[in-house]
């Protein structure tokens, strides 16, 4: 088990890049199986998720060739499907959230999928209805062994149709899509997911021949072709992560620049976070945020009431920063109302925060209620445990803010999110290290 000992206060400074986007990385990298093509993917993060990914598709046979740091091609012309039905890959797949999404497309180019149950974070219940229910839609057959938790679908051929999706499902969206575009006539999807991410994927499925049409709309159409060729495609900077550093800028009260954040697949991002009294300034594609001497105050409502963040579908606000702003309203002034809609564990980590002395009140599962300290009363370091990658992150800001050293334990879902934190906060100043 990994370890991270921070000691906390300090002021941090500088510049610091984003990495590649993982939620984006884990959707296009499946694609790769949809053709027997050369596919050459670049700024794909280093972190564990997506190497588990990359290391899946090499077991399935995928050639893959690491071209520099974070570039890497891949061909999938000679795919091991004997490997799908192995006890490895039983194994191996269920240790990745991100595996779901090589269903489509292999059910897609060789009429059959399986996978099974995936694991990822524990943050509540997860369910992968709405991947299935596409897949039985475009003419799937669907089992389930409940003793093994293994899923599979098989299709001689897929066939276009309509479909109303039951929730407005990134992941399902993304996998819908990858197994329509070989389908035979048209399919239409209503109540799609349209992050930015998921615009990515279609805009990379169109390079390499899709018919996709509808793109950043909630009402996508896809014309499915015979078969699909190679491409060159890159991936977006982490919006999440940008998040995390704005911050980490604001509770260390720090002067710090964001480089290349691709301002206009944001979002609400810099406005939520300007609510909470954050100053942050456009430059370029940059963010700057400057030192806040007298720290930050939250917005009320017009009418005076307290403010809410809570997350929703794109273009609302991702539910994976809520637990950043969390811990950003404890240091703020004036209080602030969570409420975590999509997952009923999330929340969970505040009972770390309330150890550390800040004052948050868990409402139920999918509410809490901060009262921010102003700066007046600093966090103290404690011994804790990340729970999950967003979670551990938010606590990971929370102790470099604190007062005294903070241990955090399970550091590895850190780094299933994060490409080597420790070393570019240290770059920024930050005494953090990591104890193997």
């Amino acid at each position: 088990m990994g370890t991270f000992k921070i000691e906390g206060g300090i002021q941090l400074q500088g510049e610091i890049t984003p990495q590649g986007a993982k939620n984006e990385a884990l959707q296009v990298l499946c694609t790769v199986l949809l053709t027997p093509k050369k596919v050459t993917i670049t700024n794909i993060p280093d972190i564990i998720d997506v190497n588990k990914l990359i290391n899946l598709l090499r077991d399935l046979g995928v050639k893959v060739e690491k071209l520099a740091h974070g570039s890497y091609s891949f061909q999938a012309d000679e795919v091991n499907l004997a490997y799908l039905e192995s006890e490895a890959f039983k194994e191996d797949g269920k240790a990745l959230r991100g595996s779901i999404m090589l269903v489509g497309p292999l059910l897609a180019r060789f009429g059959k999928g399986y996978i099974p149950k995936p694991g990822g974070d524990k943050i509540g219940r997860r369910r992968l209805d709405t991947h299935f229910e596409g897949f039985i839609n475009l003419g799937a057959t669907f089992r389930y062994n409940k003793e093994e938790y293994f899923y599979g679908v098989e299709a001689k051929k897929l066939k276009g149709t309509y479909m109303l999706l039951d929730e407005a499902s990134v992941t399902g969206t993304a996998n819908i899509i990858m197994a329509a575009v070989l389908a035979e006539g048209k399919t239409t999807i209503y109540n799609a997911a349209c992050e930015p991410y998921l615009q990515q994927l279609c805009r990379m499925l169109n390079s390499m021949g899709a018919k996709i049409t509808g793109v950043g709309s909630n009402l996508i159409e896809i014309e499915g072709v015979e078969q699909l060729g190679g491409c060159e495609h890159r991936i977006l900077p982490d919006m999440i992560e940008i998040g995390s550093w704005i911050g980490l800028a604001a509770m260390t009260k720090s002067e710090i620049t964001i480089k290349n954040v691709s301002w206009d697949n944001l979002g609400v991002i810099p406005n939520t976070f300007k609510k909470l009294g954050i100053t942050l300034e456009r430059k370029g594609d940059d963010i700057y945020i400057p030192i806040h001497i007298d720290g930050y105050e939250i917005q009320n409502y017009i009418d005076g009431s307290i403010l809410t963040i809570s997350d929703a579908p794109w273009p609302g606000f991702t539910p994976d920063l809520l637990s950043i702003v969390l811990v950003v309203a404890t240091q703020a002034r004036g209080s602030l109302l969570i409420h975590q809609k999509m997952f009923e564990s999330r929340l969970f980590f505040t009972d770390r925060l309330i150890d550390m002395g800040a004052k948050v009140i868990l409402c139920d599962p999918h509410r809490a209620t901060v009262i921010g300290h102003d700066f007046k009363s600093q966090l103290k370091g404690i011994n804790m445990s990340s729970p999950d990658i967003r979670a551990g992150v938010s606590l990971l800001i929370a102790a470099l803010s604190a007062k005294g050293t903070s241990i955090i334990q399970n550091s590895e879902q850190i780094d299933r999110g994060y490409e080597r934190i420790d070393e570019r906060l240290q770059a920024l100043g930050a005494k953090i290290t990591r104890l193997d």
